[in-house]
């Protein structure tokens, strides 16, 4: 079962919690148990699991960034400008595969799946979300859905 969600984005560099939003993906699913691979697409965001109790972790996750990778001083910023946000979507990567279990995502109390803006703000990024059931049965089940 496959799903694009939709977000908008509002800063420059910022992480969105999307986590209601797959968990969304995964009811309509009706798979209880599997994997649930998520992909952004676009070359300037990424995806990343982080806690989700502390807003202060992300903040300093876009802090440690930016500051780890300045903007305006790469070769890429002469085409536009967005050298930084190239380099720190690759760093963090476009994906994540998170076990289903029961039909819930297998995170921790303290995880959140976080959409990473870095080339912001943007009307829409789109976010793959991808589900596949690990048995027959939980193939069958869907499958009658």
């Amino acid at each position: 079962m496959r799903e694009l969600l939709n977000i908008a984005t509002r800063r420059r560099e910022e992480l969105i919690d999307i986590t209601r939003e797959v968990e969304g993906v995964v009811a309509r699913s009706g798979i209880r148990d599997g994997l649930v691979a998520l992909y952004v697409q676009g070359a300037t965001a990424a995806l990343m699991i982080q806690e989700n109790w502390d807003e202060s972790v992300q903040t300093d996750v876009v802090d440690f960034l930016h500051r780890l990778i300045p903007p305006g001083v790469w070769l890429h910023d002469r085409q536009d400008d967005n050298g930084d946000a190239h380099l720190k979507a690759g760093l963090v990567g476009p994906s994540e595969t998170i076990p289903l279990i029961d039909g819930k995502l297998g995170l921790s109390r303290w995880q959140n799946v976080f959409l990473c803006e870095f080339d912001g703000p943007r009307e829409r990024r789109t976010v793959v979300c991808t589900i596949v059931a690990t048995d027959e049965r939980g193939a069958r089940s869907a499958s009658r859905g």
